[in-house]
């Protein structure tokens, strides 16, 4: 069995993260690493392929040539190889446009699973899973929480608001796992060493078959108009400790009769 996996690398959470004012778009210069949902669906590509006794798991992704640093923490798992696209005519994609780039890469490998972690993030959209499946006009199941692979086909539990669905589709899918599905391991220091060695080829839009006008800015839908600070709320109270804020905050509580 053939399992691709798409992967993101992305700004490591925390207070920092920012839009750079200049580009309207993230601001992706600190530190990065493999977007933490992902890894969800690179271990479960693992298992799959290890249930089954053979095939590979290949992590696809689009992004800078310099996320590659992430994308082998994946390979240090046990995925067997990496394919990413990195070009600079696909700076500033959208979902639009990153779907089709994503679809293309797929299709050049022609797996019989996609596997997507449920979202991303540094934009929580979850819907790029969508988008591609659409694309290579496959099934496509999400908020996989159980999963079963047999005889050509898939049968997955899906969380909902309102409770579980069971659903079965053949092969080829697309699945985007819930966080609650496994337990990513970690990576040992052989695999780490050894994520090195495995094949990781980096590739130019032209290679997966895309015009570079339906990748970046110029493929995508969106754009994004202005970017602003939000309006201060006003009528704020500072208290400084001076050993009697107790006391202060208790006052402000009870002129406003809410204690």
């Amino acid at each position: 069995m053939k399992i691709a996996v798409c992967v993101k690398e992305v700004p490591d959470p925390g207070p920092n993260r920012r839009i750079d004012p200049g580009t309207l778009r993230m601001d992706r210069s600190g530190d990065r690493s493999l977007n933490a949902y992902d890894l969800n669906a690179v271990e479960e590509g693992i298992r799959l392929r290890d249930a089954a006794g053979d095939g590979e798991v290949v992590l696809v992704s689009l992004g800078a040539s310099k996320a590659l640093d992430s994308i082998r923490k994946g390979l240090a798992m046990g995925a067997d190889r990496a394919v990413l696209v990195s070009d600079e005519a696909a700076v500033g994609s959208d979902l639009v446009a990153t779907s089709y780039v994503l679809a293309k890469a797929l299709e050049a490998e022609s797996p019989d699973l996609v596997l997507f972690g449920q979202q991303a993030s540094d934009a929580d959209g979850a819907v790029l899973w969508a988008a591609v499946a659409d694309r290579l006009k496959m099934p496509v199941i999400s908020q996989i929480s159980e999963l079963e692979v047999a005889d050509g086909s898939i049968t997955a539990k899906r969380q909902t608001e309102f409770g579980y669905d069971r659903i079965r589709t053949s092969l080829p899918a697309v699945l985007a796992v819930a966080d609650s599905l496994n337990e990513p391991r970690y990576p040992s220091l052989k695999g780490i060493m050894g994520a090195k060695k495995k094949p990781q080829d980096v590739k130019s839009l032209a290679d997966v078959g895309v015009d570079a006008a339906r990748a970046g800015e110029a493929g995508s839908r969106t754009t994004v108009i202005s970017l602003s600070p939000p309006e201060s709320r006003g009528g704020n109270q500072k208290i400084e400790d001076d050993g009697n804020a107790a006391q202060q905050i208790l006052d402000f509580l009870v002129e406003r009769k809410l204690v």
